[in-house]
């Protein structure tokens, strides 16, 4: 079983990109699981018609411990095995340690047996790595491919840069690696090259450049990703692409994060500051 954590800057479409990549690889018949590790439990609305699902910290506020992996556990697009962490009550606790308590709950009810039969597992994360329990994917191996959704835009590129800082720290001590790239298009000028550049320089590739495409939000507002909203779309072959990247990537590597003055060279370089 691969698997795979999707971070980003708050705000990119990570997890539009990553419910329609999942989406993609359920259409060709892969097993997946997904598990939203943002408090607005929003990771796998798409993939379930916009149902409000359960998350696995308000089953345990509202039932207790002694829960069944199907209260928490819901099947969506393509056999896609949906699972939203949640997050504390307002104003109480960390929302990060949500992520710790569900994916040891998980384990502990044999959400990855084999009967399942699981290919990938992908971890939808808020967010930078900003504190312990957002790195808990990464810190703790449960992840162990690494892929950051990102734009032209300066702060969405700062937020890779700052994002490979926390991959580089936890591969050097164990199998976490960096996949690569996802540029989500916000139509920057010079945006393909300038993301290929600094994939480059991270010592990694852009695994996929994803257009700009009104598509998508049609579909959102229809609560589905746009390979089962339009299927027959450009903008869904782009998704197809995109997974069919990822199932075939073999490109796994310990990042090297630029300094913020080469950052901010890289992006004078292709013209953002005039």
């Amino acid at each position: 079983m691969r698997k795979i954590a999707i971070y980003g800057k708050g705000g990119i479409g990570k997890s539009t990109t990553t419910q329609n990549t999942v989406a993609g690889l359920a259409e060709v018949g892969k097993k997946v699981k997904i598990v939203g590790c943002d408090p607005k439990a929003d990771s796998t609305r798409l993939l379930l018609g916009g149902m409000a699902q359960k998350t696995v910290l308000d089953t345990l506020r509202l039932e207790g411990e002694d829960i069944d992996i199907d209260d928490i556990v819901r099947v969506g697009y393509g056999g896609v095995r949906c699972v939203e962490s949640g997050g504390p009550e307002p104003g109480v606790g960390c929302a990060g340690r949500g992520i710790i308590t569900s994916i040891n709950l998980l384990e502990q009810l044999g959400a990855w047996d084999e009967k399942y039969q699981i290919d990938y597992t992908f971890y939808d994360v808020l967010g930078d790595v900003v504190c312990g329990g957002f790195a808990m994917p990464i810190r703790e191996g449960k992840a162990e491919e690494i892929y950051i959704v990102v734009s032209g835009e300066m702060m969405a590129m700062y937020a890779a840069n700052n994002i490979c800082k926390g991959v580089k720290k936890y591969a050097e001590a164990g199998v976490v690696r960096l996949g690569g790239l996802i540029c989500n298009s916000r139509k920057v000028d010079n945006e393909r090259e300038m993301i290929e550049e600094l994939a480059k320089r991270l010592g990694t590739k852009m695994i996929y450049f994803i257009p700009r495409d009104n598509m998508v939000q049609k579909a959102e507002i229809n609560r589905k990703t746009v390979i089962e909203f339009e299927p027959a779309h450009q903008q869904a072959n782009e998704y197809r692409a995109l997974a069919k990247a990822i199932d075939e990537n073999e490109l796994f590597v310990i990042p090297t994060p630029l300094p913020m003055e080469e950052l901010e060279e890289l992006l004078i370089d292709f013209g953002l500051a005039s």
